[in-house]
């Protein structure tokens, strides 16, 4: 590759947060790594950008972040020092209802309670037992595959965590505020609500919400990339994009190489060099649904019904369980609701730095099927307008982008998938083929480090973390 050194002890192929956290990792072994990255900004799913005017900074993937501020291996690295900074919301997430009157994440689990109604007390038994398992989760994290072997390692987390999201809240709750807002945070696992393990996906987020908040990065996502680059180059690693590989053997020669890729792509570069078996693996390998994105410029706030929604991080719009299932079934029978379950964030409310003075920023999606080819512009803006009269008012401006155009922005994101994969019990541990390390493959020089591995999707760089963990193990 020209104007590089003629060879490295590593080169990682992708510059989303895992990709990145390999490189650092291996950088601060003291070895040599170079970052190759296709498009013209590294970042992968933690990219901002002007989608819509000029002074809107807008993030074209992910938004908020938990499980990033509340990383293993990011909360080790001086990452405020390169120009990270956190921004808490009042409230992680807020869910209205159509009577003008919202359940809310607060990040006190009793003050919680009291937007639940007779579940009050109930959310409490749930949820206070648990909030001091979280430090053991995130220990739970960094050996993903010792707690898939000794799965009530957490004894009263993962006896919870196993059922699905509506047997869960079947049991806990009796009144449908507090089964919704338990619905919205376990759809954020791609999964019906009827099936194993959504359930963990709702529980997670939620002791999130009480332990760490759900923070957004000042000044938009690409932050996040951008300190780990800069921490990155503070080690000697090197970092190049507006490279696409399509080949292994366009690559300057290193020791290891690590691909922050999906299977499928895996298969593309590496061709006939994986052994076949291990490549019919890959092949199988089972995307989930997609997403499809809307990001607006607005002349002023979302004007909420609930006045609680404009303190939260999050804002889930899917009024009951009853219809957040229904949404979500929809999806994987191949179709889509008439009224979907909507994801929104208004980071402007929280950081100025995002719109001009008195404007706005809104980023929004709903589920769909991988690859869905059609338009939700009208249903995403119907919902968010059920809940907030007069939002279709201040639109100054909006992005469209489905779940090909996801995939455009990142080629990771199959179909509109970002998540990397099916997260059932059959990809969950062992992501993408059942092997005693997933990141390693057949290849003794090649290790994968993407949200196809464990611990599957989020902005936590814990795949990369194993992946260069692994290959350190093995002499690198």
């Amino acid at each position: 590759m020209p104007g590089f050194q003629a060879a490295y002890d590593a080169v990682v192929i992708g510059s989303g947060p895992n990709g990145l956290a390999a490189a650092v990792r291996v950088a601060q072994a003291g070895r040599s790594v170079l970052v190759v990255e296709a498009a013209a900004t590294p970042g992968g799913g933690c990219r901002s950008g002007e989608l819509t005017l000029p002074g809107f900074t807008h993030d074209i993937c992910s938004a908020v972040h938990p499980l990033g501020l509340g990383s293993p291996f990011f909360r080790t690295l001086p990452l405020e020092r390169h120009g990270l900074e956190w921004i808490q919301p009042d409230a992680p997430l807020a869910h209205p209802f159509d009577d003008g009157t919202a359940a809310v994440l607060e990040r006190s689990v009793t003050e919680t309670g009291r937007t639940l109604g007779p579940d009050a007390k109930r959310y409490e038994r749930l949820m206070a037992p648990l909030l001091p398992d979280w430090e053991e989760l995130c220990a739970a994290l960094r050996a993903p595959l010792r707690m898939a072997r000794y799965p009530f390692g957490l004894a009263r987390f993962g006896l919870k965590a196993i059922r699905s999201a509506r047997g869960l809240s079947d049991g806990a709750f009796q009144g449908g505020r507090a089964r919704a807002l338990f619905a919205g945070c376990a759809a954020h696992s791609f999964l019906p609500p009827e099936q194993s393990p959504s359930a963990a996906f709702g529980l997670v987020l939620a002791i999130a919400g009480h332990a760490v908040g759900w923070p957004i990065p000042r000044g938009g996502s690409q932050r996040i990339a951008d300190a780990l680059v800069s921490y990155l180059k503070s080690l000697g690693g090197e970092v190049v994009c507006g490279h696409p590989i399509r080949s292994l053997d366009e690559l300057p020669p290193a020791r290891a190489v690590f691909c922050d890729l999906t299977p499928r792509q895996v298969v593309q570069i590496a061709g006939d060099r994986l052994p076949p078996g291990y490549r019919r693996q890959l092949e199988a390998y089972r995307y989930g649904p997609g997403a499809f994105k809307l990001d607006y410029a607005l002349d002023g706030p979302i004007p909420w019904k609930a006045p609680e929604c404009a303190r939260a991080a999050t804002v889930h719009l899917g009024g009951t369980r009853a219809e957040i299932a229904a949404s979500e079934r929809a999806v994987w029978r191949g179709t889509v609701s008439e009224t979907p379950y909507v994801l929104a964030v208004q980071p402007s409310l929280f950081d100025p730095t995002r719109a001009p003075a008195g404007k706005h920023t809104v980023w929004a999606y709903c589920h769909v099927p991988n690859g869905y080819p059609g338009d939700m512009t009208g249903r995403i803006e119907a919902q968010i307008e059920r809940f907030a009269p007069g939002f279709r008012d201040r639109i100054l401006a909006r992005s469209v982008l489905s779940p090909a155009g996801l995939e455009r922005h990142n080629a990771n994101y199959i179909g509109g998938d970002i998540n990397g994969g099916v997260q059932d019990w059959a990809q969950m541990f062992f992501r993408p083929v059942p092997r005693p390390l997933p990141w390693t493959t057949p290849l003794p020089y090649l290790y994968l480090c993407s949200a196809s591995t464990p611990p599957g999707g989020g902005v936590h760089g814990m795949g990369g973390y194993y992946a260069a963990e692994a290959a350190l193990r093995r002499g690198l």
